[in-house]
């Protein structure tokens, strides 16, 4: 085989490069969302990114172009929101492009027994991590339909695929994220769009930062992985890259588990 030959049939390291292509990124201006945005400009994709807080994304923005000299654009919205939502598909489809890549990052968490948690908390946990996916997915598949490519990433949680007390809501909502993926990945692949989910497990994010020198986290969470500590941001940039590019063109309905070791016991 020529050196040719082996350039364009193993292209090795070129398949994780995203030149040009436009991502979405929803909860993208802090924890894992700005480090999956900053992973894929950095492979070379446009991003769109999605909070609720303009000022934030505004920052944000800036901090994407000077680094990593790709394109990016800030959009405030309300993701577990139906007119929200229409109202981000309206922007990136007018005034940004059709987008290839879209990371379904948004999401909260609230603790507590059952007993003490009220209903309307725990809807609100469902309506930011499963209305919102569902949502923001069903209103840009359709352009990567017509593209015939598309990649789309959950973020769901090594808590989607084990249980932990006190976690009803957000077990629940991952847990349903879960088969979303699954679901999704059957229904999109004649299209050639891939459907996946990242799980991760113990990062320390903002959501986390309150709660985590606490005995509860530092035993059932931190203290459940393998290799006994907290995630650092940068070490979710991998999968994303991986599932966002076209090295993952076979990898479709899988939970990609980012969790040093958890789900292995």
């Amino acid at each position: 085989m020529s050196q040719d030959e082996i350039s364009e049939n193993l292209p090795g390291v070129n398949l994780f490069r995203i030149d040009g292509q436009l991502a979405v990124i929803t909860g993208a201006s802090r924890g894992l969302g700005w480090a999956m945005a900053c992973g894929l400009a950095s492979a070379g994709a446009d991003v769109l990114l999605v909070s609720r807080s303009q000022s934030q994304l505004d920052e944000r923005v800036e901090q994407i172009s000077s680094t990593y000299g790709t394109k990016a654009w800030g959009y405030a919205a309300d993701v577990g929101d139906e007119a929200s939502v229409e109202g981000l598909k309206s922007f990136c489809l007018t005034k940004v492009g059709s987008p290839s890549i879209l990371i379904n990052n948004a999401g909260i968490n609230i603790r507590g027994a059952i007993d003490e948690l009220s209903f309307d908390q725990f809807k609100q946990v469902l309506s930011t991590n499963v209305q919102a996916p569902w949502l923001v997915t069903r209103a840009f598949v359709d352009a990567m339909k017509q593209k015939r490519y598309g990649r789309i990433i959950h973020v769901a949680s090594t808590l989607g695929l084990v249980g932990l007390a006190n976690r009803t809501p957000y077990t629940a909502s991952k847990g349903a994220v879960v088969q979303l993926t699954r679901a999704m990945a059957l229904e999109f692949a004649p299209w050639n769009i891939t459907c996946n989910a990242i799980c991760p497990g113990p990062f320390l994010t903002e959501m986390n930062k309150a709660v985590a020198d606490s005995p509860d986290i530092q035993t059932n969470i931190v203290g459940a992985t393998a290799m006994g500590r907290w995630a650092e941001l940068k070490e979710i940039q991998g999968a994303a890259i991986y599932l966002a590019s076209p090295a993952s063109s076979f990898t479709t309905g899988s939970m990609m588990v980012v969790d040093g070791g958890w789900t292995a016991r």
